[in-house]
């Protein structure tokens, strides 16, 4: 409707309402359902899963000459995504099938690894069964029992002090090492600094014979120390440096960088801004830092059997005599051909994954949630620091306006005929109202 025939309207006031018609091939738009489950998708998989593995069963069973369960697994598999796709693309344009094949894809990869997860724990648990009721497996030594002593006898007490020992010395190490070095290549970029991820990441496919053998030649060979606990510890934290930092410095470049430019904006230097706006912003990312290069470590074998020894007796002193690690006494364990050894080699493995989940927990808990998520506990101290400081500015409100007027009411009178005329105020707040003149009434 052009501009003359809407005046016409209005002058003849006849009220028209004209609706441009639509093409017949635009449909309108209708927002896709993005998560939950429908009816229609629990159907297609359904239907797409049974029709995968017959597929399967036809091709292996009838139609061509194959055989295997991992080929008949993969065929079945592929058909059910194949056909997933085609039902799918019935109700729904190329970038929905796209988004339900790789979700389908996704969730299977993350079944698979929770079921392999679960075998190898259960696996290792069930194989240990028999040694981990006895309460002398935890407390005692190997140094009076042989192989052919019943589960009632002998323990891993030395091997899990040992474990505790080394991984102890090499997190001291390892932690403040590198954190810093983590720290420096973010905050310090220059050629240097690009030499040193080099290096790092070059450290990160370091077999750990090679660093067994770097610390037997200069800790014992060279200095003529002798091997010991604290020679597996550092063995141990070289093994762990470049994975934390590693791990660290991809954590810290996550961390806004308006949040370091406020702080120095607001006139803070580099190392109060590292150490309050940019390490707390990180804390949890540093903690998982911390718990990859522990996984890494505290698994070590190769390294421990060089520069700690092997003995079957109890050893707390770090600095003086042999020590064994879990891993190390687990090796010492299946090798035997006995069946006690055997149990007790699955029960010190059960016991290295309680342990490395322990540790794991303590991790989390140290470092706390990501930034922006408050716990209860957090979100409580948060709101009680808010109350206080509303009660310290509503003290510091009235006695800043009482010293304001009194400074006022102490002028000298000879400064103006104004002041005279003019009552003097009390000292009130201004959310009080000002008291009525007794003169007007």
């Amino acid at each position: 409707m052009t501009v003359v025939e809407e005046n016409a309207v209005r002058d003849n006031g006849v009220e028209e309402t004209a609706a441009a018609p639509q093409p017949a091939d635009e449909l309108p738009d209708v927002p896709r359902r993005i998560g939950g489950p429908t009816r229609s998708g629990v159907l297609s998989l359904t239907g797409a899963a049974a029709s995968g593995l017959c597929t399967a069963v036809l091709l292996f069973g009838q139609l061509a000459p194959l055989s295997g369960a991992l080929g008949f697994t993969v065929t079945a598999y592929l058909g059910f995504l194949l056909i997933y796709a085609v039902l799918t693309g019935l109700e729904e344009n190329g970038q929905a099938v796209r988004d339900r094949v790789m979700t389908v894809v996704l969730w299977s990869a993350a079944t698979l690894l929770f079921v392999a997860l679960a075998l190898v724990v259960g696996f290792t648990a069930w194989r240990g069964r028999e040694a981990l009721p006895h309460a002398n497996f935890f407390t005692q030594d190997m140094q009076a029992s042989g192989p052919l002593d019943p589960l009632t006898n002998g323990g891993i007490a030395h091997a899990m002090l040992g474990t505790l020992t080394m991984i102890t010395i090499a997190l001291v190490i390892t932690v403040p090492l590198g954190l810093a070095c983590a720290v420096y290549l973010n905050q310090i970029p220059g050629r240097f600094s690009r030499f040193v991820r080099t290096i790092v990441e070059a450290m990160t496919a370091l077999p750990s014979i090679v660093a067994g053998l770097m610390v037997y030649a200069t800790w014992i060979l060279g200095l003529g120390m002798q091997k010991s606990g604290l020679a597996a510890g550092f063995a141990i934290s070289v093994m762990m440096l470049p994975i934390v930092i590693r791990a660290a410095d991809v954590v810290l470049r996550l961390v806004p960088g308006t949040l370091t430019e406020a702080a120095e904006a607001l006139g803070a230097p580099r190392w109060r801004t590292v150490w309050h706006v940019v390490l707390p912003t990180a804390r949890s990312g540093l903690a998982t830092a911390v718990i990859l290069g522990t996984a890494r470590g505290i698994g070590e074998t190769s390294p421990v059997l060089l520069t700690a020894g092997f003995t079957a007796a109890l050893n707390a002193d770090p600095t003086n005599g042999p020590m064994i690690s879990l891993p190390l006494a687990v090796f010492n364990f299946v090798k035997s051909p006995e069946p006690t050894m055997i149990a007790r080699g699955f029960g010190a493995a059960a016991v290295l994954m309680a342990l490395v989940l322990v540790l794991f927990a303590i991790a989390r808990v140290i470092g706390g949630r990501g930034p922006g998520h408050q716990s209860k506990r957090q979100a409580r101290r948060a709101a009680r620091a808010s109350r206080r400081d509303a009660e310290r500015y509503a003290e510091l409100h009235g006695p800043g306006l009482q010293l304001f007027e009194t400074a006022e009411n102490s002028q000298p009178r000879g400064a103006g005929l104004h002041q005279s005329a003019a009552p003097p105020r009390s000292a009130t707040s201004h959310d009080e109202p000002a008291p009525d003149d007794e003169g007007d009434n």
